[in-house]
């Protein structure tokens, strides 16, 4: 051990650090599910759950239960009105991820339903 150094401090000698390389990066797919396949009036139970667990895998699946907020009598907050809107706008993209998961046929019946919820519900009743 060297001890030229200040205060009689041993002076240790330090290797120099040594290239540590990142693992290979390893590829997710950002589709983390399959879409389903168009619901053609058969086994509608599985085509639902389908749907259902596709809908998680985009964070849209809690807009088949909710109702549209509404703003409280008298709130103009713009924070409400954005959140009212965004809210719209994912049940839009819900509703018509499920619309675009009904045939020709059952698409051209359900067009008019307003929101996914009625849709989701709808569809339900009718084929259950």
């Amino acid at each position: 051990m060297v001890t030229d150094t200040v205060d009689d401090i041993p002076h240790v000698p330090i290797a120099a650090p040594s290239v540590v390389k990142e693992p290979a990066s390893v590829a997710i797919p950002v589709d983390h599910a399959k879409r389903p396949e168009k619901f053609n009036r058969q086994n509608f139970k599985r085509w639902q759950q389908k749907m259902f667990f596709y809908l998680t895998t985009l964070n849209l699946a809690r807009f088949l239960t909710e109702d549209a907020p509404k703003p409280k009598e008298g709130e103009t907050d713009i924070q409400v009105a954005s959140a009212i809107d965004a809210w719209h706008h994912s049940d839009f993209l819900c509703k018509n991820y499920v619309m675009n998961g009904l045939s020709d046929s059952l698409y051209n019946v359900y067009i008019g339903k307003k929101t996914a919820k009625e849709l989701w519900e709808f569809l339900d009743r009718k084929m259950s």
